[in-house]
């Protein structure tokens, strides 16, 4: 594998298990030094370090709660302590709640997590990553094809917290353009990760794509990967789709 990213320092948050370990990966293979971000299992994480370590790279991985938005500077002041600045962030955390607006049982408090982690959570991280960002830098932003077209019912608040990072990536990318650091957003698929593990919704979410099937992480970390590289440096404000013709 090319070592495009020789030198640089990666951020990836919520890199422990599916797509964000695929991203460590790819990123530590492309020569990078990598950080990331786990909530609960060290053993899960650290097992990812490992991996990392094996093939000759770097990693080290952050216990973060990204629904407590005053942990990101924290995380952010801690990347650079450990590599000594910061070129290339993915912003992948997430979890996923469902359940339809009209539902009187509906647990608005799993909601609400689900709403400081996947767009709060995503904001601080920029925030205080902006700051630190050497020139040149790439932040990527991990959407959903749910976050342009929501398609079922009981998906609302999950694409709302989409779609409002998709807007809040392309923004940073007007404000950060000068300093030629790039921002985008790839709309991931279905993948082999568990995210969206009802049965019903994930049969009507594979019908509605071109390609049916759910996709491996590898297929878009490939497409991270390609936004971090040294190959992407005019793509910006830009929403690349890696989710199987969800759209088409």
């Amino acid at each position: 594998m090319s070592k495009a990213l020789a030198g640089k320092v990666a951020l990836v948050t919520g890199g422990s298990r599916g797509l964000g370990a695929a991203t460590v990966r790819l990123l530590a293979g492309q020569g990078a030094d990598v950080a990331f971000t786990y909530v609960s299992s060290a053993a899960l994480a650290q097992s990812v370090v490992d991996e990392v370590q094996a093939l000759g790279a770097k990693a080290v991985a952050f216990q973060v709660d990204h629904a407590d938005t005053s942990q990101a500077p924290v995380l952010i002041d801690q990347v650079v302590a450990a590599y000594g600045g910061l070129d290339i962030l993915v912003n992948n955390a997430a979890i996923g709640v469902y359940g339809r607006v009209d539902d009187p049982e509906v647990d608005t408090a799993a909601l609400d997590r689900m709403h400081a982690i996947n767009y709060l959570g995503v904001i601080a991280v920029i925030r205080a990553a902006a700051k630190v960002l050497r020139d040149n830098g790439r932040i990527i932003t991990i959407s959903s094809g749910l976050g342009t077209r929501v398609g079922l019912p009981g998906l609302a608040d999950y694409s709302a917290t989409k779609a409002g990072i998709e807007r809040y990536t392309l923004g940073a990318a007007r404000d950060l353009g000068p300093r030629n650091i790039t921002a985008n957003v790839v709309e991931a698929g279905l993948m082999e990760t568990g995210m969206a593990a009802d049965p019903a919704v994930l049969k009507a979410l594979l019908a509605g794509l071109s390609i049916q099937r759910v996709g491996h992480p590898d297929e878009i970390a490939a497409a991270i990967g390609f936004l971090a590289g040294p190959t992407a440096t005019y793509v910006t404000g830009a929403v690349l789709d890696a989710h199987g013709g969800y759209n088409a």
